[in-house]
């Protein structure tokens, strides 16, 4: 079954009377609905433009966290090839909400890392819904390190609401193990990109996102706090979660206008739930070009390019 968020529920009605129609005919070869039941398919179709042609950024942010969106594994699965998992931070245990290892891309050796939320209850209980620990971020730095020592270049992929804020983490030392993989990423000397395929949540994005390139897809988000936390820090209202989020800024659009974006890649039309192998290809196309234009620099301009690239962080939007 297709999950509708609550803005889709005009949505749902239409698709779920066009499938009841053709069920009703499977039961009855007599029965000659096609007409009505494609009639019903214009109708959905005219309002899936109409609804994602004008997305607010709370809607926006519905979409990122859609549950049937692709995540990292199937990102994994689709564009690389001998990829090998590594895992643990050889200091206090593995985090399976960050995962990683080596692999080729477009037959390149490169490393990958990236948030994995889950896909079902289990799995997503597992992942801890992609909020990663300190080991997670330490585990990160390895293979960060490991990619430069062998000159490998480095692909993340995003997608966490945050890091996980428990005692544990905190008595682990999560804002230390953040800011260490944020370090390393401004000072390893190889190709390093990202690409936001869902939600880009505060520092526990930051933390694998400070890159050479930063791609986002289009329906994606990238802020410092999600707007609930938001809201309920500057109104102590959580409701006012719509508000929050248009004060953020945290559209794709937006940050590439803030220059914290560097590319949109185009969903297909309805989220990229909706067509899952299509986003991926574009995600693919989006980090082959990305990786082409990286593609003999130097390692001191690589990282010199990258700090710079952060210290006039915002520049844009400013001045405009």
């Amino acid at each position: 079954m297709t999950h509708y968020l609550d803005f889709e529920k005009p949505l749902a009605e239409i698709e779920g009377k066009a499938e009841e129609l053709r069920a009703m005919a499977r039961g009855n070869a007599e029965m000659d609905i096609e007409a009505e039941a494609k009639a019903l398919d214009r109708k959905a179709d005219a309002l899936l433009t109409d609804l994602y042609g004008k997305l607010s950024p709370w809607r926006k942010t519905q979409v990122a966290r859609h549950p049937e969106r692709p995540h990292c594994r199937d990102y994994i699965d689709a564009l690389f090839t001998e990829y090998m998992p590594l895992a643990g931070d050889r200091n206090f245990a593995d985090d399976d909400a960050v995962m990683g290892g080596t692999a080729r891309f477009n037959d390149q050796p490169v490393v990958v890392i990236g948030h994995e939320k889950g896909s079902d209850t289990q799995s997503r209980i597992t992942h801890n819904f992609g909020m990663a620990r300190p080991e997670g971020y330490r585990k990160a730095v390895r293979l960060m390190d490991m990619a430069d020592r062998f000159g490998l270049p480095v692909v993340t992929l995003i997608d966490t609401p945050g890091a996980y804020p428990g005692k544990g983490a905190e008595e682990r030392g999560q804002s230390e193990a953040i800011a260490r993989s944020t370090e390393k990423c401004l000072q390893i000397g190889v190709p390093l990109v990202s690409v936001v395929i869902g939600e880009g949540g505060s520092g526990g994005a930051v933390a694998f996102a400070t890159a050479n390139r930063v791609a986002m897809l289009e329906h994606s988000v990238y802020s410092v706090i999600s707007p609930e936390g938001c809201a309920s820090i500057l109104w102590k209202d959580g409701g006012r979660m719509r508000e929050a989020a248009e004060a953020l800024r945290l559209t794709a659009q937006d940050l590439h206008t803030l220059g914290v974006c560097d590319r949109i890649i185009t969903e297909p039309r309805g989220g990229a739930h909706r067509d899952r192998n299509h986003t991926m290809d574009s995600v693919g196309k989006a980090i082959t070009v990305m990786l082409s234009e990286l593609d003999g620099t130097s390692r001191k301009d690589l990282i010199a390019k990258r700090r710079k690239k952060y210290i006039d962080m915002g520049s844009r939007g400013l001045a405009a």
